[in-house]
């Protein structure tokens, strides 16, 4: 990747490179290379939920994202709006916010055939107030989106960012084929993940100077700026130094609290943290024991268990599985008498 990066930029010196191997790859090949990388990427990513074909009898088997999300948003009203920013590629946040009923600003304006916007980002959402009084209640059910590395959907056309969302069918049974299968398909797809994605490359922070990443990493670092601020970590590593920079300088912030939850206690994760909290002591981290872990390895501290666990219980959650379940059981009765009706007419002909 990082060749073909290099291959590409003005005035490269790539026809002076030697490869270690017998033959030299020339950019085009590295070039279709990359783009089946970003083929499979975006097939592997191509996720969806399980709420949208068999709701869960209970929110402890309700998908985590939707767990997680249908908590976060019922916070006290006096606190701020919720920020999520994300590294993932997949559309498992947007399927579950769209799925609660919970509205949202991922920085695009437009439906059908949505562009990226920022000044979004600016926007909030309240309730019409009445004529008489002149006066607005906030939507609860809202947050902001920020895929730091970009997503599924996003596309480049006519040299704008837009977003439509992929049917996720195709990918789906991609996903089930074995790595011969999948090869044997990579050649066919197109993909624009490559133009408006970050992939894991050592170029990584060279492109977060570009747009719209350019503004998606100062909007984290304004947000991590702002006066009594709480920090959930889930799930990173710190392994993006692009990343960890802005989350370090974030600690100068006085007021600032960070919390990492992290399922191993000997990840190096842990480390980290300890020396963030003897130079503040307002980085925290939430764990298993090693005893716990040695005999169940990564069930506790993870995203499932953090979102099912130990946040806590709210009862439009529950509200929510129990008319998914019902939707289900009249679409399955609909259905069911539907085929009937057919049965019998095909009887009587």
């Amino acid at each position: 990747m990082n060749a073909s990066f290099i291959g590409s930029a003005p005035s490269s010196p790539f026809s002076g490179v030697h490869w270690r191997a017998n033959e030299n790859p020339t950019q085009k090949e590295l070039s279709s290379f990359i783009a089946n990388i970003g083929s499979a990427i975006l097939a592997e990513c191509a996720l969806s939920l399980p709420e949208s074909e068999s709701p869960a009898t209970t929110p402890h088997e309700a998908a985590p994202h939707l767990a997680f999300l249908a908590k976060l948003v019922a916070r006290g009203s006096n606190l701020g709006r919720a920020h999520l920013f994300t590294l993932n590629y997949d559309t498992l946040f947007e399927q579950a916010l769209e799925l609660l009923g919970i509205q949202y600003f991922d920085g695009f304006t437009g439906r059908a055939d949505a562009r990226f916007d920022p000044s979004v980002y600016g926007l909030d959402i309240y309730y019409p107030g009445e004529v008489s009084e002149g006066r607005v209640r906030r939507f609860d059910k809202f947050l902001h989106l920020y895929k730091l590395h970009g997503s599924i959907h996003w596309q480049v056309r006519d040299g704008e960012l837009r977003a439509r969302h992929p049917d996720l069918r195709d990918s789906t049974a991609y996903r089930a084929l074995d790595a011969a299968g999948k090869a044997a398909i990579l050649g066919n797809r197109t993909n624009d993940l490559l133009t408006i994605g970050i992939l894991p490359t050592a170029n990584k922070f060279t492109q977060t100077l570009t747009m719209p990443f350019a503004h998606l990493f100062r909007s984290f670092q304004v947000r991590l700026s702002a006066p009594q601020t709480f920090l959930l970590v889930l799930g990173y590593g710190f392994g993006d130094d692009h990343v960890t920079r802005i989350i370090e300088s974030a600690l100068m912030n006085p007021s600032l609290v960070m919390l990492v939850v992290e399922p191993n206690p000997k990840s190096e994760t842990i480390d980290r943290i300890r020396k963030y909290k003897e130079l503040g002591k307002r980085a925290f981290v939430l764990t298993a024991n090693e005893e716990t872990f040695n005999l169940e390895p990564y069930r506790l501290a993870t995203f499932d268990d953090f979102a099912h666990s130990i946040m806590p219980d709210v009862q439009w959650l529950d509200d929510f599985l129990r008319l998914r379940r019902f939707e289900k059981q009249i679409q399955a009765f609909n259905q069911e008498k539907q085929t009937s009706t057919e049965a019998d007419a095909e009887a009587k002909e």
